[in-house]
């Protein structure tokens, strides 16, 4: 069984690897055992990022490109190709929100919003895929979100893209699944970050939103998402294509608690 899970031997694309959720997600396709390949557009970052992937003895290089500059991901990516060895899977974690009501947003950062969060995928996984195609294997995860299915206030150009990436996801699988390539996607719900730290504290009305529209009663620990992005890097999920798993702690399963319900 173990087997099935087993990624020795194989190379993973991570894009926005240095830090955050898809170091958490990298971190876990290492200590199964695959070569990382870390994206990313800030060489210091890239530097720490590196170092503490190799400091849990993770084997680990970086890449640095732009996910929306479609000459520079093809190179890259040639690159890594004929350099380092084949890419067996691809993680297009990379994304960026801007919280803003619809009627004050510049058209100018919604299309940024869209070009890095779903335009970025398009573009990595084309030019993946392309290798993928020829060999006849290969995993792509793309990383949704709750917004892939939900909207909320201010994240119109974010739910926009999410969900646009979820049908990416479907229709990738649609064409590549012939390939013996799976596309599937993660939809993180609510986590324990740094970025969420300052509102992660008791009496703050969004930590007790969270708390209580959980069914899990709490929020998501980074290392929540590593089993997830080994099943679907690895064997255990060669018959599945084109899904999201939505790891929210039952956010998505539930409309809600109702005020009087303790």
């Amino acid at each position: 069984m173990s087997a099935l899970f087993d990624l020795s031997g194989k190379r993973a694309l991570i894009t926005g690897g240095t830090h955050g959720l898809g170091m958490a997600m990298a971190k876990g396709l290492g200590q199964a055992g695959a070569h990382l390949l870390i994206n990313g557009h800030s060489p210091a970052k890239m530097e720490q990022a590196l170092a503490e992937y190799r400091g849990e003895g993770i084997t680990a290089t970086g890449h640095l490109f732009d996910v929306t500059d479609d000459k520079a991901v093809n190179a890259a990516v040639a690159g890594i190709e004929a350099e380092v060895g084949s890419i067996d899977i691809l993680v297009n974690n990379a994304g960026i929100i801007k919280r803003t009501p619809i009627l004050e947003m510049e058209v100018e950062d919604f299309k940024q919003v869209i070009d890095v969060d779903l335009v970025g995928p398009f573009i990595v996984s084309k030019h993946v895929g392309k290798y993928m195609v020829q060999r006849k294997a290969g995993k792509i995860i793309n990383i949704c979100s709750m917004m892939s299915e939900l909207g909320r206030n201010t994240v119109t150009a974010y739910a926009a893209a999410k969900g646009g990436l979820k049908m990416l996801t479907k229709n990738m699988a649609t064409e590549w699944a012939r390939y013996n390539i799976q596309v599937n996607g993660i939809g993180p719900g609510y986590f324990a970050t740094e970025q969420t730290a300052p509102i992660r504290v008791d009496g703050h009305p969004f930590n007790e939103f969270i708390l209580n529209r959980t069914p899990a009663g709490r929020w998501g620990d980074p290392d929540d998402l590593r089993g997830t992005a080994v099943f679907l890097a690895s064997a255990a999920s060669d018959f599945i294509n084109g899904q999201i798993i939505y790891v929210d702690g039952g956010i998505l399963a539930t409309i809600g608690k109702p005020a009087n319900e303790a």
